[in-house]
């Protein structure tokens, strides 16, 4: 296929359709000739195509997956984990609603930032027309009618005359930063280590903890679905969701703690991973002999707290934004408006 990696969203309805082909009592081959011939794209059909080649080859089907090149180590290594155990469907079915949760997580994200992004470039743009293109009209009102603007909206409309004189300037700036935050979006180590500077100071904090929390909880759920022991499944969850110091601290420390004994939900309490509440439905659940429906619920109520946070954070940026832009317009437009309301009244 063309991409280098794939989507979410095509792995989350991939792992899905396998999941259900192959609990209807279909092999893996069957399952993969099934999809090949309800496939309409070509990019998809070269890719079953291979996969087929590589079990006809005597390769697994976790085996063919790494063939293909383009699937993630983490899935690979699940459905590898799957076929050992024995469960390759409740694996594949965890490992389609870990990457669906992914895909939601990713688009509240991104909403998230588009529409405040939005807003701030209108409210700068409507600012910018007022003080270079508004403001020099009135002035030559006021010039006309043998008065001036008031101090602020003359140093506004200077100001707006020093943007206009360095605006090529001003463009080339825009245009490095428009070509830098590509170069930033399209080199993966460069995204990769601002990244993990950023995780690295703030990684256990807010939004970007709570983020972290739900990745390790999703993780540790496929894990535990996947039929892995407690220890095994708990470093697995920590590869994935790890990668900042103060995350990595958390997770060596409920591996210790395991280590030394500790049960599942103490480990995870006692390094933080879990809040008190969640490590009392985890408790819970392993005395009943739900440990694995329990992560799962934890998981769900991780990735709802996370759009709870966004939704609070946008919540908070929105109204300010609009209550600036509010401002600042009203406050450019009463600086020209009432003088020309008192020269108003002195002709009338």
């Amino acid at each position: 296929m063309r991409q280098k990696t794939l989507t979410t969203t095509f792995l989350s309805m991939l792992c899905a359709e396998f999941a259900m082909l192959l609990d209807a009592g279909l092999t893996i081959g069957e399952s993969i000739n099934a999809m090949l011939d309800d496939e309409p794209g070509k990019e998809e059909k070269a890719l079953f195509q291979g996969l087929t080649d590589a079990l006809e080859r005597g390769e697994p089907f976790s085996g063919a997956l790494r063939n293909a090149g383009i699937f993630p180590h983490y899935t690979v290594h699940m459905v590898e984990i799957g076929e050992r155990t024995g469960r390759l469907v409740e694996t594949l079915t965890a490992l389609s609603e870990y990457y669906d949760r992914q895909e939601r997580l990713a688009k509240t994200i991104k909403s998230a930032v588009l529409y405040p992004a939005i807003l701030l470039v209108l409210m700068v743009a409507v600012v910018l027309i007022l003080v270079v293109q508004v403001l020099p009209i009135f002035s030559d009102v006021f010039a006309r009618l043998g008065s001036q603007m008031s101090p602020l909206a003359v140093r506004l409309m200077q100001f707006g005359g020093w943007l206009g004189d360095v605006s090529v300037i001003i463009a080339v700036i825009l245009g490095v930063v428009f070509v830098a935050a590509l170069f930033f979006w399209f080199v993966p180590g460069i995204r990769k280590t601002i990244a993990g500077s950023v995780r690295n100071k703030w990684g256990d904090r807010g939004i970007i903890g709570s983020i972290a929390s739900a990745r390790f909880n999703s993780a540790m759920t496929l894990a535990m679905a996947s039929g892995l022991a407690i220890a095994d499944a708990v470093q697995i969850a920590s590869n994935v969701s790890g990668g900042a110091r103060p995350i990595d601290k958390k997770h060596e420390q409920c591996i210790k703690l395991l280590d030394e004994g500790k049960t599942l939900t103490d480990a995870m309490c006692v390094s933080g991973i879990l809040s008190p509440s969640d490590g009392k439905l985890l408790s819970i659940g392993g005395r009943s002999g739900k440990s694995e429906e329990a992560m799962a619920d934890i998981a769900r109520r991780s990735d709802l707290k996370v759009q709870d946070d966004i939704d609070r954070l946008v919540g908070r940026i929105e109204p300010l934004l609009v209550i600036i832009s509010s401002a600042v317009v009203g406050i450019i437009l009463l600086s020209v408006m009432l003088p020309l309301m008192g020269i108003m009244t002195t002709i009338g």
